[in-house]
């Protein structure tokens, strides 16, 4: 499955757009990494439990926005973006979305 952010593949004609497929996943943060994180904010630097933590957040919405994109015959999805919310104290989301195609020759 070809996942790029432009709206187009150089070389390639979309011969059909399939629709939006979107991938999410929602991640509470840990007490014992909160408590590293404020420590880590007095002297700074990176939280890196944080960055693990929503690197493979990432990496889920886009397995599951990838798999919709299948499921709907696609082999490539473009225009993807990423959007991130907090859904309650502590916890957030991670939405990858884009739009389905099948490509053809240019």
């Amino acid at each position: 499955m070809l996942i790029v952010t432009s709206e187009t593949v150089a070389g390639r004609a979309i011969a059909e757009t399939l629709g939006l497929v979107r991938g999410n996943t929602i991640r509470a943060r840990h007490v014992g990494h909160d408590i590293m994180a404020g420590l880590r904010g007095i002297v700074g630097g990176e939280i890196k439990d944080y960055t693990v933590m929503l690197d493979k957040a990432r990496d889920q919405a886009v397995e599951r926005m990838v798999r919709q994109a299948d499921s709907l015959g696609a082999d490539a999805i473009v225009g993807v973006r990423f959007t991130t919310s907090q859904t309650m104290s502590g916890a957030a989301e991670v939405l990858a979305y884009g739009t389905a195609v099948r490509l053809g020759s240019q």
